[in-house]
């Protein structure tokens, strides 16, 4: 007699192939529409599933974790943030908690280099001059942006995309250095050709592109404060793929009007999709809708982690990609 299928409960539609693939190994249920799941929904979700397949546009705090049924075991998130989950309050709860690492690097990094050289080459600029019709020719003057070779690039955050971001900005030719809570062994620093900094005061003060590529956890929300910002230099541009709230966006802002920056590239937002519409109106300011990650390869292999660490859940195992309070 076969066994009952594991029930597992998708917040977000997916790619087609990983739905089905899902359907095929479990008792799923999926969204029939690509909207966030509202508080109660998901809390109904989670008194009934045994997996829960969230995504970071879901909030799962202390509170909703606490409503949470007992047949709860997995909360195995689509994607590889997990700012948006109570970990430690899951764990206390014997509910385990699983990401996506790895599968994002590549894509994430390249729209880092994109946004380098959106700003410095004022690309959107140009690119709106020629939608509207109002280009008339060449000019030895015109949307003149910087060169990107031979700039300090400084990284916050030298994990996998923040590696991957410096492999790429070398081959433009510019200079790397980085911050990072732990120093890297000096060998993949030597192949990086990346400097260390101690100090990230010190570091910020000397660069002229500034990208942010570590997580949003209780120790980096606001690491690139006002006092910090004010180090930068007037030609600075700051860049961030990572999580909206490492930078202090108001202050950020500011700056920017006063010219005290040169400019900025983001494609993550301290509130989401409550954008300050100062930074909407800026020339010198190139917005995303949070889509570093957004290729179909990345989604996909996305899908394929958070089945993989199902499955193996389900056969008894720790799920591969498991998150501890530790890991944060």
């Amino acid at each position: 007699m076969a066994s009952e299928r594991i029930s597992v409960v998708v917040t977000r539609r997916l790619p087609d192939v990983v739905e089905k693939r899902m359907s095929e190994l479990f008792d799923v249920t999926l969204r029939s529409d690509d909207t966030p799941m509202s508080r109660a929904e998901l809390s109904a979700a989670m008194k009934t599933a045994d997996v829960l397949v969230p995504t970071l546009s879901d909030a799962i705090d202390s509170a909703l974790i606490a409503q949470a049924g007992t047949q709860l075991r997995l909360i195995a998130n689509y994607g590889a943030g997990v700012d948006h989950i109570d970990v430690a309050t899951a764990r206390q709860r014997g509910i385990l908690v699983s990401n996506t690492p790895g599968v994002l690097t590549d894509d994430t990094a390249d729209m880092t280099m994109a946004l380098v050289l959106a700003v410095t080459r004022r690309i959107p600029e140009g690119l709106a001059q020629m939608q509207s019709g109002e280009w008339s020719g060449w000019s030895p003057t015109a949307l003149l942006g910087g060169r990107v070779g031979g700039r300090r690039l400084g990284i916050l955050g030298m994990g996998r995309i923040g590696q991957a971001v410096a492999r790429r900005a070398a081959a433009f030719g510019m200079e790397i250095h980085y911050h990072n809570r732990k120093r890297l062994r000096v060998e993949t620093e030597t192949d990086l050709g990346a400097t260390y900094w101690e100090s990230l005061d010190q570091m910020v003060a000397r660069m002229d592109v500034l990208s942010i590529n570590c997580p949003h956890t209780p120790s980096t929300f606001h690491l690139m404060n006002a006092r910090r910002m004010k180090l930068m230099k007037q030609d600075a541009v700051i860049v961030n793929t990572s999580r909206g709230e490492v930078i202090d966006e108001n202050a950020m802002v500011r700056m920017l009007k006063a010219g005290d920056l040169a400019g900025a590239g983001l494609d993550v937002y301290e509130h989401g999709t409550d954008i300050n519409p100062d930074l909407r109106a800026m020339k010198n300011v190139v917005l995303l809708p949070h889509m570093g990650s957004a290729t179909v390869e990345g989604r996909v292999e996305m899908g394929e982690k958070v089945i993989i660490n199902i499955k193996t859940f389900d056969d008894g195992h720790r799920p591969p990609d498991q998150v501890v309070p530790s890991m944060l």
